[in-house]
């Protein structure tokens, strides 16, 4: 069954913030994506309403959607958040992992790897966040996947406002480290490595610096056309 034009504008936003190139502050207004998305600004009003609830989009009064932009203080009860969720999710997947699902993480840090060298900054973005949430669905929890969804996609609003623009080895070796326990079924060894990945993050956010410039909407979604 084909996605409805309200699902397709979600995704493809939801995926620009993810990839870090729809940026915190960046006004959504309902007749740029009307137009961009190729749809009538009733069902762009839907969609941004989906998106409101991912706590991605904020309405400002007489000012209409924006991408939201998340404080210093929203930024630390993210990465609270998800040291609690990834720990647990660590825990089950050292539990539940089998050699397929060893292989399908390791194939991902191969991409993530290749990426990085490449020079492909949005593509091992994208790859970095994949790995967390594909240890999410080995973890064979679904509420919890759920929940890490939202708090990457939340993540890469903080990096994205407020990370470094330099990418380095440092995340994928971290990576390396956390399947390399996963492997050994060390528990500990485990928790470890994910909780020194995540504040690793999270200490690389210079919430002091000048926020990055936004693009022009246009540039960063569209055109797309959507079938109706």
């Amino acid at each position: 069954m084909s996605q409805s034009p309200e699902q397709q504008i979600v995704e493809h936003v939801l995926d620009a913030i993810a990839d870090q190139k729809l940026r915190a502050g960046t006004k959504l207004g309902e007749q740029s994506l009307s137009e961009i998305f190729s749809c009538n600004r009733t069902q762009v009003r839907r969609a941004l309403a989906t998106l409101t609830g991912y706590h991605v989009v904020e309405h400002l009064p007489n000012r209409g959607a924006y991408v939201a932009t998340p404080s210093e203080a929203d930024a630390r009860h993210v990465f609270e958040a998800r040291r609690a969720i990834e720990m647990t999710i660590c825990k089950n997947v050292v539990q539940f992992a089998n050699p397929a699902d060893h292989a399908r993480l390791r194939a991902n840090l191969a991409q993530e790897h290749e990426a990085n060298g490449a020079g492909n900054r949005a593509l091992a973005i994208r790859l970095s966040r994949q790995f967390h949430l594909i240890l999410a669905e080995v973890g064979r929890n679904p509420v919890l996947s759920q929940y890490l969804e939202e708090l990457t996609m939340r993540t890469s609003l903080v990096l994205g406002l407020y990370g470094s623009d330099q990418r380095s080895l440092c995340a994928v070796d971290e990576h390396a480290g956390i399947l390399d326990a996963i492997e050994r079924r060390d528990e500990a060894a485990v928790c470890r490595e994910i909780e020194a990945h995540l504040r690793h993050i999270e200490a690389a956010v210079d919430f002091a610096g000048a926020p990055k410039p936004r693009g022009a909407l246009s540039s960063l979604l569209g055109p797309i056309v959507i079938p109706t």
